[in-house]
């Protein structure tokens, strides 16, 4: 009997809401919490790798398509396995105890696409039909979007695609306008689907073109594939531009009835003269009712946006205490470093946001706003102003004065100084700040969790005519801008020995008490160790654009440009634990539980914009069992604080040691802006 009682137990913990992960952000809401509380600061040293997964595209893709992927899936543990896409759009049910493949279905993509915003696939989303019989085919369904702007239904048991689903399980999106190439437009995020209906934006190439595609957001009906509604989020009135698309993770709230947008700016990126006015909805979070598409409310984080500073997060669902009594809130993290804080029903701020001015003086014909919106009460996340006294003091004999030379040409007037043909830097950078990682929310402590990248971006505008036949450099990315008077460079700003002019730490994560308004910690995430030579692990830190997941046991885990899965201690920042991985997992990690085990997972493929080493791999990790020993692929933490090297000797060695290890960032791989 107590044999039958144990298993019991174990049956209804696999099966019971705090061992799923069903939604790409954990919950429909994007929290990112687990209830799961087995592995905790006190075991988390004794985690073991528990299995690997390749997928197998190292093998069977050509080089020059691998060498354009970012594998960011974060799998859903649903319909009793994990269910995730790769950045080629197969989708892949594993066995959750041992990695085993059980079913696999490939979309066809062509691998010589050239993508936009590269061969990726964020995730993809289930629904369980509750109006049909138990076992019916596609009962369960799976959702993707994908690089070639199709939208697939596919069996959740099975991976067979649903043939009453559009034509035979997919639908191709309708763009309204002839692509210049077939990788302009794509979809890289996980659906949402609510109340039956599934809903789907798109990724758009930026810098392009002023007459660009809309960035119409569109939804279906989950049985049959029909065209549900649509919405385009920029209001066309007396303005000539595109895009304001949805390319990061929507949110839903189904008792309400709703799916929140974050959307992007308007085309051209950095010049916005034929779009005058502050171009509502773009650059907001849109409330829209689900099955019927009508806008309920609209924020704007940045008004008539010059610098590319996208939505580029899902908006987090939260239920908080905000003084006054609990609350409905949305909480939306911004590229600028920026919490809004949002009531649910109307869009209001919870807590004052003011008007400030800003930086004017734009390039010729633009009509900048004169102020844009800051939230009074919650805090940056990260500082908002670059100076001198913020760069990486490089000795004189490896080109000290690079970054200074660099740095000091271009217009710095802080946050929203806008672009111009002088130069401008940009802090934080175009690739945030926060990116589409987003942020996680523990509801028990009522804390916000996030990671943020330290970066320069310097952006010049350049007339027209002089942007004909134009060649960039090494690192450059450049943006034509057609039908508008100036083109684009942007690149990030890099001493001539690869490494970033502003000094470390380039990555950390956050820890935000939104009611008190306070920053309880920072902690340095990522060290230089898979990329100097000699596997020299500088604890400074690396850019991240991917997010994190966190446990009721008390532990935030996340990935980053080096190859580890980390595990901090959420009361305090403390880093504990590091787990080998094959390449770095530059991907949202989750955690589940299978056969009353608790696991970790993340998938970790490198990610080609940032220049690290490429793979194809997803890789678990759970606690010991009785016999294992953790080996060389985990190991915990025993580092004195963290201290960043500060003299001279130590940064020279440094500097000598990652200019090798760097070199690819200056061949052209690059920190990009939206990470659409």
């Amino acid at each position: 009997m107590r044999r039958l009682a144990g298993l019991l137990t174990l049956v209804v913990l696999a099966a019971s809401p705090a061992a799923a992960w069903d939604y790409w952000g954990g919950d429909a809401g994007g929290q990112r919490f687990s209830k799961l509380d087995q592995i905790t600061p006190a075991n988390v040293g004794n985690l073991v790798r528990a299995w690997e997964y390749r997928t197998g595209d190292l093998q069977s893709r050509p080089q020059p398509a691998m060498s354009r992927t970012k594998f960011e899936a974060t799998p859903l543990f649903v319909a009793d396995s994990l269910i995730f896409c790769s950045p080629f759009n197969e989708v892949i049910a594993l066995d959750p105890g041992t990695g085993q493949q059980k079913w696999r279905y490939d979309a066809a993509i062509s691998n010589s696409q050239r993508p936009g915003n590269r061969y990726n696939c964020r995730g993809v989303a289930y629904w369980v039909d509750g109006e049909v019989a138990g076992g019916t085919a596609c009962e369960s369904r799976v959702f993707m979007g994908t690089n070639d702007a199709r939208l697939i239904a596919l069996d959740a048991k099975s991976g067979k695609p649903c043939a009453d689903f559009g034509d035979k399980g997919e639908i191709r999106i309708e763009i309204g306008k002839s692509l210049l190439w077939p990788g302009e437009f794509q979809i890289t995020s996980a659906p949402v689907v609510t109340r039956g209906v599934v809903v789907v934006g798109s990724a758009i190439s930026d810098n392009v073109r002023v007459e660009a595609p809309l960035g119409t957001v569109r939804a279906f009906d989950a049985r049959s594939g029909k065209p549900r509604w649509s919405f385009d989020p920029l209001i066309h009135d007396g303005i000539d531009a595109g895009h304001a698309n949805v390319w990061a993770p929507m949110s839903a709230d189904d008792e309400r009835g709703l799916v929140f947008l974050p959307t992007t700016s308007p085309s051209p990126d950095f010049w916005g003269g034929k779009r005058p006015g502050d171009n509502e909805h773009a650059n907001s979070v849109v409330a829209l009712k689900s099955e019927t598409g009508e806008l309920v409310w609209s924020f704007q984080t940045v008004h008539h946006d010059v610098w590319d500073y996208d939505l580029p997060a899902q908006p987090t669902l939260a239920r908080i205490d905000t003084g006054n009594g609990p609350r409905d809130v949305v909480i939306q993290p911004t590229k600028q470093g920026f919490v809004f804080v949002l009531d649910r029903d109307s869009g209001k701020p919870v807590w004052p946001v003011e008007e400030r001015a800003v930086p004017q003086g734009g390039a010729e014909g633009e009509k900048l706003s004169p102020t844009q919106p800051f939230p009074t009460h919650v805090p940056p996340l990260m500082p908002q102003r670059f100076s001198v006294e913020d760069q990486f003091q490089f000795p004189p004999l490896i080109g000290g004065s690079f970054c200074q030379a660099l740095l000091s040409s271009a217009r710095n007037e802080g946050l929203y100084t806008p672009p111009s043909t002088q130069g401008t830097l940009i802090f934080p950078m175009t690739g945030g700040g926060v990116n589409w990682g987003g942020a996680a929310f523990d509801p028990v402590n009522q804390i916000l969790y996030a990671n943020t990248s330290y970066a320069v971006h310097l952006v010049k505008l350049m007339p027209s005519a002089e942007a004909e036949g134009y060649d960039p450099p090494p690192g450059q990315d450049f943006g034509r801008q057609h039908g508008a008077p100036f083109a684009m460079t942007r690149a990030v700003a890099m001493s001539k020995l690869g490494l970033l002019c502003n000094k470390p730490p380039w990555g950390m994560m956050v820890a935000l008490d939104l009611k008190a308004g306070k920053i309880l910690w920072r902690s340095t995430v990522g060290t230089t160790e898979d990329r100097a030579p000699l596997g020299i692990a500088f604890h400074w830190g690396t850019p991240l654009v991917n997010g994190l997941a966190i446990t009721a046991g008390g532990l935030v885990f996340t990935g980053a440009m080096d190859a580890y899965l980390r595990a901090f201690d959420a009361k305090s920042g403390e880093e504990l634990w590091q787990g080998r991985l094959p390449v770095p997992g530059i991907a949202n990690p989750m955690t589940y539980l299978w056969k009353g085990e608790q696991y970790v997972a993340i998938a970790a493929g490198g990610h080609s914009e940032a220049g690290t080493t490429i793979g194809d791999s997803l890789v678990a990790f759970r606690l010991a069992r009785t016999g294992e020993t953790p080996s060389l692929w985990s190991r915990t933490i025993d580092r004195p604080g963290g201290r960043l090297l500060g003299r001279s000797a130590a940064v020279l060695l440094a500097a000598i040691l990652l200019a090798i290890g760097l070199w690819r960032w200056r061949r052209g791989r690059r920190l990009r802006a939206g990470g659409q």
